[in-house]
């Protein structure tokens, strides 16, 4: 039996949450059953790439410097895909799912776009390119029960209901019918991203932190939607409270520096640490006692699945599908997003309560493992890649 061809379709291979996903998912994917192929448009977002290729994948840049320039590269992208083969695409974000779609178009191979955000936050442009071309596709996958909630009430597409991993004998006309919508959550991979309390230690000591010092973090991209000039505002709110404290923000973006003058105006540069963008992000989420959240709204963001792996206690605003990974009270604490101020208290009483801290930590870890898993995740991918695939056939 010959493996099933996977193209994953997207923006940019860089540092964000779901170009992240990725190489996360190659590693744990029947190898023997699926070869990937990952297709990107921006060159200089490329960090991904490495570890891709690393894993025995091919990744291919088709080369674009904006999103109108992508739209060129549709017939060289269903070239591509019909001189390897590929059976099934899968794109990733608003931009890339528009180009997948026309590719099917032109190429009829099944596509599979997932939604990683609420469209509510999309830019006009986006939404409505989104909107206009979502029921050419085969099947829409979101992230958490809240993107998928959006997608159900801005977009104009009929969709059809499945549940994996059970796959159904379908004998459908392709040209006619509607698309399928269904939830395959974020996962993390928890065998890798497992506390490591040496390796927090070494950071600690890199960044002048005290080894029994309480630490709360984040790791991010600079970006208005994670509100970190008010994740600031909150650290300095807490280090009034609790002096010994001290915060880690990793990461980079257009944001900078706005931050970094927001930091210091704020006078807690010798508290607040910002290290930069990080390829391996594990120590650093074991250098955490506690992960902070400040977003106004999110999909299923992956650096918090990969912090609760870690067993860091969490506190954030219930922002999109947070508020379904962190169980209130179990796994972390959480308020809503217009009462963000609130960190400032939830923060200081985990910290002056280091059990009730410890159990939060606990309880993190051990919900990914049970309904976060990247395996779980995985599998659900390869079932609709072959039940797609199947379909396909069926109706040829």
């Amino acid at each position: 039996m010959s493996k099933i061809k996977v193209l994953h379709l997207i923006k940019s291979l860089g540092r964000g949450g779901a170009e992240m996903l990725l190489p996360e998912t190659l590693k744990v994917h029947d190898r023997e059953q699926f070869d990937f192929h990952f297709a990107y448009f921006l060159p200089w977002k490329d960090q991904m790439v490495p570890a891709i290729e690393a894993l025995g994948a091919k990744a291919v840049c088709f080369k674009a410097n904006n999103n109108l320039q992508m739209f060129k590269r549709v017939g060289e992208i269903s070239r591509y895909v019909q001189e390897h083969k590929i059976e099934v695409i899968h794109s990733h974000l608003p931009w890339a799912g528009v180009i997948a779609r026309l590719v099917g178009k032109k190429t009829g191979v099944p596509i599979v776009y997932t939604e990683h955000n609420k469209w509510e936050r999309y830019n006009k442009i986006t939404y409505w390119l989104n909107k206009l071309s979502f029921g050419w596709q085969d099947a829409a996958v979101a992230v958490s029960d809240d993107v998928q909630k959006s997608i159900r009430k801005n977009s104009s597409a009929n969709f059809r209901e499945l549940t994996l991993p059970a796959v159904q004998e379908a004998r459908v006309n392709r040209k006619t019918r509607q698309p399928y919508l269904l939830n395959i959550l974020n996962g993390v991979n928890t065998a890798h991203f497992v506390r490591d309390e040496q390796a927090g230690l070494q950071i600690r000591q890199e960044l002048g932190i005290p080894a029994k010092a309480p630490v709360i973090g984040t790791v991010s991209v600079f970006r208005f939607q994670k509100r970190l000039d008010v994740w600031m505002e909150i650290a300095a709110d807490i280090l009034k409270k609790v002096p010994d404290a001290h915060f880690i923000i990793v990461g980079d973006g257009p944001l900078k520096d706005e931050l970094l003058a927001k930091r210091k105006a704020l006078g807690i540069e010798e508290r607040l640490h910002m290290p930069g963008l990080k390829t391996d992000v594990k120590p650093y989420f074991s250098a955490m006692n506690i992960y902070m959240m400040t977003s106004i709204f999110e999909g299923l963001p992956i650096a918090l699945l990969e912090a609760m792996s870690c067993s860091c206690a969490v506190i954030s605003t219930k922002a999109g599908g947070v508020g379904e990974v962190v169980e209130d009270g179990k796994s972390g604490l959480l308020c809503e997003v217009d009462e963000y101020n609130h960190l400032a208290d939830i923060g200081v009483r985990l910290l002056q309560k280091p059990k009730l801290c410890a159990e939060l930590a606990v309880g993190a870890r051990a919900r990914v493992q049970v309904d976060f898993s990247i395996n779980k995740m995985a599998e659900e991918l390869e079932a609709l890649y072959s039940f797609l695939k199947e379909e396909r056939e069926l109706s040829e």
